[in-house]
């Protein structure tokens, strides 16, 4: 019998390219039996917080993001009261932003820095969190009216999930982090996507983007860990450059709403591809 999941486990992080528009398409393709669970590129962590796996190895190269879910784990009370002293105003949005810029911002504890990173993703414009090539976060203040910066039910579910289960956290490079895959194992792959137009290339929320070369890194990564007996699901743009370096496995074409572009017009269906080497 499936293990009954936690409905209040679920991203508290609004993220480019979040998945939960898509789990509909992806929930089924997810294999009943994993020994482990591997997420190089975790972001809002929409798959990993769906399936609640009991042992999962989590990846991203944001360390100031896996430094969130190491505090919603270790820290959640402190947290929450912590963005509780927020305020959604314009003066102090800028006056949190510009903490990466200034000197001693690595003297910040991880708790504050984990609560900075949550209150400006509630509140700074569309909830695109983006750094520029300093690595500095330089998205504009979001002028919402009430925006939801402490979700105490999900901060405390999700801290849960990720205290009572093996889950290890990892801040480096995707292939690092799926070294220790073995058969058996199964891994998500959902990296920056491959731009399907200039005014889409949201790549810019780690420092050096995510070019040509290292979707081409990527697609090697998936042919040995398919060799190892390693089954992966990948999730991408579905341009041309993309259907061509994965034509060995199989593709599924799926359409996916997309909120986050900076023509307005531009937003709305865009087809995404599912990329599977298993039946």
């Amino acid at each position: 019998m499936a293990r009954a999941k936690n409905k209040l486990v679920m991203p508290f992080l609004k993220w480019v390219g979040g998945k939960r528009q898509l789990m509909n398409d992806i929930e089924p393709l997810i294999p009943s039996k994993i020994s482990t669970y591997y997420e190089p590129f975790i972001g809002g962590g929409a798959v990993l917080l769906n399936q609640q796996p009991k042992k999962a190895v989590i990846n991203d190269y944001n360390a100031e993001l896996i430094n969130v879910y190491a505090v919603v784990r270790d820290q959640v009370e402190e947290l929450i009261e912590d963005l509780a002293t927020h305020k959604n105003e314009s003066d102090y949005f800028y006056s949190i932003r510009v903490q990466d810029r200034e000197e001693g911002f690595d003297q910040l504890s991880s708790l504050k820095r984990a609560s900075r990173v949550i209150y400006l993703n509630k509140t700074c414009f569309n909830g695109l969190y983006r750094v520029n090539s300093s690595g500095e976060f330089n998205t504009p203040f979001g002028r919402y009216k009430s925006p939801n910066i402490v979700n105490e039910s999900v901060l405390r579910a999700v801290s849960k999930y990720l205290q009572n289960n093996n889950i290890e956290l990892l801040s480096g490079d995707f292939e690092d982090a799926l070294k220790g895959a073995r058969r058996g194992a199964f891994v998500y792959l959902d990296p920056p996507y491959d731009p399907i137009s200039k005014s889409s290339n949201f790549t810019g929320y780690v420092e050096g983007g995510f070019g040509v070369d290292q979707q081409e890194r990527l697609r090697d990564v998936c042919v040995k860990l398919h060799q190892k007996g390693v089954k992966f699901l990948l999730s991408n743009s579905a341009t041309p450059l993309i259907k061509g370096l994965y034509k060995d496995f199989e593709i599924i074409e799926v359409g996916a709403k997309r909120h986050i572009n900076s023509v307005a017009s531009k937003r709305g269906e865009v087809t995404e591809v599912l990329v599977r080497n298993y039946e």
